[in-house]
This record gives C-alpha cells, structure tokens and sequence, in this order.
C-alpha cells in the first residue's frame, strides 16, 4: 500500500496505489487535513468518471478542513480488474479497498452512481460509516430510474464523450449556465501531469446494467433506507435529467435523519456549478 501523499490540492496529489484482499489494486488520491479527530471522507464518483472528473474547487474546499480520498473503484480508471455490474458488488470491491487502507471509521460522499454505492456500503456495514452526503442520486427503486431518457442515454453513452455532452447533462441549457459549465471543464482539465486513466467502454456498459437495474420501479425498496441512520445531507440541483430531483425528495422523505438540500436553477452537475457553497454545506455536516 501506498504511504499517502503530503499534497494539499487535487491538482497536485500522487495518483496512489493500494493492495486489496480481492485481488485488485486500487488507484486512489489521499490528501488534506489529517486531523487525528476527524474521520476521512472517501469520493465515490459518477458514472463514467474517474479521479479527474471531481472539481478541484469542491475537493480543495473540503480537504481544507479534513483529509479526503478519492477512489477508483474496481477497473474504473487506473484500478484494476473488471468493472462488475451490480450496485452490491462495487460496494463491496470499495470496502475491500477501505480494508485495505485499514479504515475503521468514514464518512462517504457518494455522487451520482457513487450514492448509490454509498447507500450500499452504509448497509452492508453501519458501524463503518459515520455520516453521510448524497448528491444527485436516487434510492433503489425510485421514480423515473430505470435507464436514461433516450436523449440523456444518447448524450452519457457515446464511445467518446465530449465536452459538451458533459456541460448538457450536468448543467442548465440556458447561456449563464452553460458557461458554468465551461469553467468546470477548464477546472477539471486544469491538471496537467500524472492524470488518472480514462474509464473503459467495459465500465461504460457494466455500470450502465448496474444504474439501470437499482432503478427498476419497486416502492418497497424504499423501506430498506431505514437501516441507514447516519445524519445525512442529501443534495441536488432543481433540475436534475439525469436522476430526477423528485429521488433526492424521496431520500430526504425516507432516510431518519436526512436534511435536504436543493440548489435553484441547476442540474446533475450542481454540486460544481456551487462549489464553494456546498464544500461549505459538506463541512458543517461533518462537523
């Protein structure tokens, strides 16, 4: 295992590596405030995305106050190994990995996809997880989950994505939102030297069955988030295409002790067209 960097901003942390029990190796970046009072916050990121998709802007804001860990999960990026295809087994592949770093307690922000992971890992194991955020995403059996849009499902899934199918799903259509859009690519590209592995097609397609599957309409499912107790924020723009804000609604509505946030006039990508402000948000739940 790699021995964490002493970096203070995500676009400069070492791109680290970590031995797990289940045989993969992990690509991971570990950096901020080390506190010895304040647990970690481990990223679980968006379908699709790798180390490189989260903002520096949002990340910085956070590991300013408390060290923070971004995760590769199972072949996404530079981890190794083969992307599985359910919710449960990429949360258990993110626990191997939080073994592997011999973590006994955490806090989790779990975007998009990763929430779901997140909702998972809270259940599978609750003495691990201490609080939680859960940004545009959605319970296992919500409303409108199950698979894309057909222009959103044309948009996420093309071989190579560009820039612009990326500001179309996260952000408002109009001119103002569209150039915030723009400056969180300009943001997430800024890095320039050691960048993390492009995701696979074989991630593409895997996570694809597992977002489109945890979204087959099932209204008991909901009853499962009572094991999740952990004060929890629960986040999103207004306007989500991707996951329809009404899921965060039903979070918020089912999770015991969950606060909703919603931020106006944004979308899937809200948690980067307000950075500062929910970096601000994240910190005070965590306290």
């Amino acid at each position: 295992m790699s021995t964490p960097a002493a970096a203070s901003s995500q676009l400069t942390a070492a791109n680290l590596v970590a031995a797990a029990a289940n045989g993969i190796t992990y690509t991971y970046r570990r950096f901020g405030n080390g506190a010895p009072d304040k647990p970690p916050l481990l990223f679980l990121q968006h379908f699709r995305g790798n180390l490189d998709n989260w903002d520096p802007d949002l990340v910085d804001a956070i590991a300013a106050e408390r060290e923070v860990i971004l995760l590769d999960n199972t072949g996404v990026g530079g981890s190794s190994g083969t992307t599985p295809n359910t919710v449960a087994a990429m949360a258990h592949d993110a626990l191997a990995f939080v073994d592997a770093l011999g973590l006994r307690t955490l806090d989790i922000l779990g975007f998009s996809l990763g929430g779901y992971v997140a909702q998972e890992l809270a259940l599978i194991r609750p003495q691990l997880v201490r609080r939680i955020v859960l940004a545009g995403t959605g319970p296992r059996g919500g409303e409108q989950m199950h698979g894309f849009t057909p222009d959103v499902h044309e948009a996420a899934t093309r071989d190579q994505l560009t820039g612009a199918d990326f500001v179309s799903l996260f952000f408002e259509r109009t001119p103002a939102d569209v150039a915030k859009g723009e400056q969180f690519l300009e943001r997430i590209f800024s890095r320039t030297h050691d960048r993390d592995e492009p995701t696979s097609l074989q991630t593409r397609n895997a996570q694809l069955d597992a977002i489109t599957a945890w979204g087959i309409p099932e209204p008991a499912r909901l009853q499962r988030l009572a094991g999740i107790t952990q004060p929890t924020l629960v986040a999103n723009g207004d306007h989500d295409i991707m996951i329809p804000t009404r899921n965060s609604r039903l979070l918020a509505a089912n999770l015991p002790s969950a606060r909703l946030s919603l931020y106006p006039h944004a979308g899937h990508g809200f948690l980067f067209q307000y950075a500062m402000d929910f970096a601000m948000e994240i910190n005070a739940l965590l306290g």
